[in-house]
């Protein structure tokens, strides 16, 4: 694979063109791949809608999903600076500036929605946040995207006991960690508790975060707008109180909801073409050919 920094010398309305002819191009194989599993998810998700409905959903969720890897690219290519200036207008900061004031820290949930990365220079202006990170499988890309986020005043942490117990520290000292929370875990690492209605493993990470310190939660989503010229920040106050219960199913059952509400928000901008509900054997196989 060749070194992906060429991608800072091409237009990212280029990188764009390109993302779309891709997306079309996968949208022409409803049997396998990211638009079979996209039409999978949002059928399980949204059970009101119909046929062609789903079909129309789904090839906009794919554009979508092909637009920001583009994206993503594009801002690991490119200073911080480049990414921030990107952010033309941010929803109810307030709610991410009061939550970064509190003295038993914050914790900001960043689901896979949007173009999450775009966002990443823009909150490591308000202070150094402890952030997980797991090498890529590739040489090259793991130091592309390596080389961008030690560019940023960060922590990066590995995702194994040593990353939880850094995490855990940083919120015991008032600061700040991101944690994108609605990847499939590893089943020691999870529940089955409903997402969208569809029962499924969820991580328990971010739960029990909240449960042993009290940190605030701030949901916070990146969406390019609708002219693509620049991207809104949402910021959301998470602010249920189940979301700290003791009983782990009813907090993790919360941030689901919580994260639903996220996605409803604009849910074509979802990464639906992963196989998110899988996970425990006693669960139904929805994935099977």
């Amino acid at each position: 694979m060749p070194n992906p920094s060429f991608l800072k010398f091409i237009p990212l309305s280029l990188l764009r063109i390109f993302a779309k002819m891709v997306a079309w191009f996968l949208c022409q194989n409803d049997r396998k791949g990211m638009y079979w599993k996209t039409k999978i998810n949002l059928t399980l998700a949204y059970p009101h809608l119909d046929e062609k409905q789903i079909e129309n959903m789904s090839k906009s969720s794919v554009q979508k999903q092909c637009l920001t890897y583009a994206e993503s690219a594009k801002c690991w290519a490119m200073p911080p600076e480049w990414s921030v200036a990107q952010i033309k207008q941010v929803h109810q900061l307030n709610i991410l500036t009061d939550a970064l004031a509190n003295p038993k820290g914050a914790l900001i949930i960043t689901p896979h929605l949007g173009t999450w990365e775009m966002m990443n220079a823009w909150v490591h202006q308000y202070g150094t946040p402890t952030i997980m990170y797991k090498p890529s499988k590739n040489p090259a890309l793991n130091q592309f995207v390596l080389d961008a986020r030690q560019q940023l005043n960060g922590t990066l942490v590995p995702t194994d006991a040593n990353g939880v117990k850094a995490l855990f520290k940083t919120l015991k000292q008032g600061g700040f960690s991101v944690i994108l929370p609605d990847h499939v875990p590893h089943p020691s690492g999870g529940v089955v508790v409903p997402f969208f209605g569809i029962d499924c493993l969820t991580s328990t990470l971010a739960s029990k975060m909240a449960q042993k310190t009290g940190c605030k939660l701030v949901g916070l989503s990146c969406f390019r707008r609708a002219d693509e010229k620049g991207f809104d920040v949402y910021c959301d106050d998470l602010d249920d109180p189940n979301l700290y219960s003791p009983d782990i199913h009813i907090a993790t059952t919360a941030l689901n909801q919580a994260i639903e509400q996220m996605i409803n928000r604009l849910p074509e901008e979802y990464m639906w073409g992963y196989k998110r509900f899988k996970g425990a054997p006693n669960l139904p196989n929805f994935y099977a050919h």
